[in-house]
This record gives structure tokens, sequence and C-alpha cells, in this order.
């Protein structure tokens, strides 16, 4: 493969690759891009994801999504309809083999599902139902509809669900590469998202607007914010170079108040400050709040309050948009049941914290100097690696140690950056391996760590990190010694 670089694929390159890219399954036959068009023209306003997330931003509101995604149809449908009166929005969740690009698989899956009257797949697998089967679906439902997967490769799956009438697509290169694969080299999977984007941005140009979401939380275990705002804002500007319009960044859960309601409100001004300097300005960029992605506690009522704390976090930082846990986490793929209670905890949450204003204080301002201090410091050096070029850079970096996520699966990820809790929870840098940060920054992390020695009165150690993985599920946030 040739060096990967941010430029705009030209429309001979985008038309020789769709050609061999809807070879790869029988379903992607039927695609056929102006058929795509008309077929996203006709939804009504309210089945249109980009509208309902501008209206509430523009009004002040936060829109909650589940996430949900069985194997069959009809059964899918009725899951997705069960949730629509509490929920504002819609996902698909994509099974497992799909992700993979394993569709003969995903086929048994669905075949076996069928002789067995229950959903044999841990999610719905798209591209084996085609355009006619997604299309089906979208106009079963009264809301509008996301796809979310964890896919390297997504082309084929873009292809079909856009053309099928799904109006936002989540993920990218960077953010459905290193937390979720092992061996798939990140220009690779950089590339074949370049594709995603262009394809989203050939829509716009057609006067269509599809929203794109970049997966926030990485891998969901102590992401320092600074670690997932880079790859947000490095895989919006790589978006943003294929013609893609509508943006929306997220940011998983870490459970420490102030950190949480920092990152977000620095997460908009940083992306803006990035975007504007690569010189768009025709865009338009909302947030979305992830609730904890680690271990939830087995108990129901221990689980609901770590939903309800992520709701308290997201609506006082004015996320546009909450993703939605629910009370049987720990227990493996939620019901529909719980599905909703989740979803009512969350409601009633974020209706309270409404009618509230705004909290501010010093801690929050400290966590966002110092989250913008970091994200300035790593930024530099990817242009600087790339000489300019965000995507040359961004592999580089990775390659270095430059960006690191902690506890990624990736070949391509170093590995080094180890992260714990301070004393009230917030996550710092155990070991910052070659991640770039000032002295002043590191010093910073140093001192919140030795504070948090002193008073459980023992030496800072990897086996601090080993009790915060396991703390939230033990309904503690800080991993104390027992």
């Amino acid at each position: 493969m040739t060096e990967i670089e941010n430029r705009m694929l030209s429309d001979a390159t985008f038309q020789a690759e769709r050609a061999e890219v809807l070879k790869t399954w029988p379903s992607g036959g039927t695609v056929d891009f102006d058929a795509a068009v008309a077929v996203q023209a006709a939804l009504p306003p309210e089945k249109r994801f980009a509208l309902a997330l501008a209206e509430a931003d523009a009004e002040g509101r936060t829109l909650l999504q589940p996430r949900a995604g069985v194997a069959l149809i009809r059964e899918h449908e009725a899951l997705l309809n069960g949730l629509s009166p509490y929920c504002d929005v819609l996902p698909t969740t994509i099974d497992a083999y799909t992700r993979h690009n394993r569709y003969a698989e995903a086929q048994e899956g669905i075949d076996r599902s069928r002789a067995a009257g229950t959903s044999l797949l841990n999610g719905f697998p798209a591209v084996n139902h085609g355009v006619d089967g997604c299309r089906r679906l979208v106009d079963a439902l009264s809301k509008p509809v996301q796809v979310r997967h964890g896919t390297p490769d997504a082309r084929l799956l873009a292809e079909i669900t856009l053309a099928a009438g799904f109006s936002s697509f989540e993920g990218g290169g960077i953010s459905y590469n290193i937390p979720y694969a092992k061996h798939v080299p990140l220009e690779r999977s950089i590339r074949h998202w370049q594709y995603c984007d262009r394809l989203v941005g050939r829509f716009e140009e057609a006067g269509i607007r599809i929203n794109r979401e970049p997966f926030g939380p990485l891998t969901g275990t102590l992401v320092p914010p600074f670690v997932s705002h880079v790859v947000a804002i490095v895989e919006g500007l790589l978006a943003l170079e294929q013609g893609v319009r509508c943006l929306t960044l997220g940011y998983g859960q870490a459970g420490n108040l102030a950190q949480d309601i920092a990152a977000l409100r620095s997460l908009r001004r940083l992306a803006n400050h990035y975007f504007l300097n690569a010189g768009f300005t025709d865009y338009k960029l909302t947030t979305v709040f992830h609730q904890w992605m680690g271990g939830f506690p087995e108990d129901e009522a221990q689980a609901t309050a770590v939903i309800c704390l992520g709701a308290l976090v997201a609506r006082q930082a004015r996320a546009t948009k909450i993703i939605v846990k629910t009370p049987h986490e720990a227990a493996g793929v939620p019901t529909l049941e719980a599905n909703q209670a989740g979803l009512k905890a969350t409601r009633q949450m974020v209706n309270m914290i409404s009618d509230q204003n705004r909290v501010d204080s010093p801690d929050i301002q400290t966590e966002i100097d110092v989250i913008e201090a970091e994200v300035h410091a790593v930024m530099r050096e990817i242009l600087r690696l790339g000489r300019g070029d965000v995507a040359r850079g961004i592999v580089q970096a990775f390659a270095s140690g430059v960006m690191d996520v902690p506890f990624a699966p990736a070949r391509a990820n170093l590995g080094k950056l180890t992260p714990v809790r301070d004393n009230f929870g917030a996550i710092r840098l155990f070991d910052a391996g070659h991640v770039p940060l000032p002295d002043d920054v590191l010093a910073f992390h140093r001192d919140k760590i030795a504070e948090r020695a002193r008073a459980e009165r023992r030496e800072p150690s990897f086996n601090m990190v080993v009790d915060d993985v396991r703390a939230i599920s033990a309904s503690k946030l800080v991993g104390r010694p027992a």
C-alpha cells in the first residue's frame, strides 16, 4: 500500500474502488447511487438524523439513543419500535461477523436464527439483508436510525445501509481499528474509511446530509480525555477532507465529575479550533457522551446509579446526545425491558438537570486547561511527523508511541501509556510512554498520583491500575486497597 495522505479521493479512484467493493457480496449488486439519493431525499424530516441533531443543538436539548441489534428484520423492527417511545434517535448495532466482513458466517447465523426462532447473532447483519431488507426496516420506523458497528473495513456496509435510508454512520479508521482489531494496518483502515467518508461526501454534494460519528470511547477503559480527543479531531479532519459536513464527536465517561464535564466542554472548542485552522468553515459539529463503557455492577440498582451519573454529566456538559447503557450490562446482551429501564432512568435525570444552572468550578477549569495543553502538544507532533498531513502524521504517531491508546489490542498501538486514577477518581498518567506532553503537565500527573499514594499509604504502582479497572463493577470509583 502506498503511503496514506489526507487528500480527497478523485472520482476515478473512488469509482474504480466502488466497482470492486460492490462485488464483495451479492447484495452489493443491488446498490445504485442515484436510487440511494432518491431514497434519502424521500425521508420525512422526522427520520433525518442530521436534522434531529441540529434542532437539539439549537434548542439546547440532549437526545437519548440506546444500543440494539438482533439477527432478523421483523424481530429487529419490533425491538426498535419497542425502544422508540423512550428515546429520540435509534441505533442498529451490527453483528460481529459483519464487523469482520465474514458475510457467509453471518448468513449462517441468519439461517440458524430463523430455525431457532430467536436471534443467534449479537447484532443486525445489514449486508446480508441487503438494500431491500434494510429499507423495509427504515420504512417501519418513525425516528432516525444510525448504523453502529466496529468495522475496520465498512465500505460495503456503508453502501448498503445508506442506500436503504439510514441517515447516520458511526466509526472511523482509527477508532474502529485500534480498539477492535489486532492485525489490521492503520494505513489500510484509514484508507478504507476515506472511502466511507467520500461516499458520505458524495451524498452531501447531491444535497443529502448524512451524519458521521467517530467512535469516542476507544477501549472504554481508563482512556485519558486527551487521547480520545486527538483521535476524534483527526478522524474529523479526515472526514471533512472527503466532503463530510455533519460531524458528531464523542467522549466516553471516565467517572470523575469535573474531568468528564471538562472533557465534553473542551472537545467542541478544540475540534472547532483544528477544523477552522485547516480551512473548514461549512460544517455542523455536535457532541455525544457515552455512558460508562467499562465493567458494570451486577446488581441492577447499583448499575442504574452508574447510568444516572453518566446522564448527569452529559446534561451538565450540554452534550447533544447520550448513548445510554442498561442495568443488565454485567449480564450480557440486554433485553428490551432493560434497555427501556436505562432510557427511563436517563430521561428522568436529564429532565431534572435541564432545569438547573450550568455548573462551573475551578476544578473544571483546571481540567479543561490540562486537556487542552495535552491535545495541542500531541497534535503539534502529529502535524510535524506528517509534514502538515494529518493522515501521514497519525500513522507515524502510533508507530512511534506519540499516540497511544491504553489496553488496545492493535499491533499498530505501542501500548506504553498507562493510566491510573488520582485520589478523586480523575484519570492521570502513571506512565506517559512516548507521548510528548509538556513537563509541567507531566508534573501535574505525578503530583496527583502521589497525593493518592499518600492517602492510601502505599507506593504508586501498577497494582493501582489493576484495582481501578475493576473498581466500578465493585461499586467504587477509585480502586482502594481493602
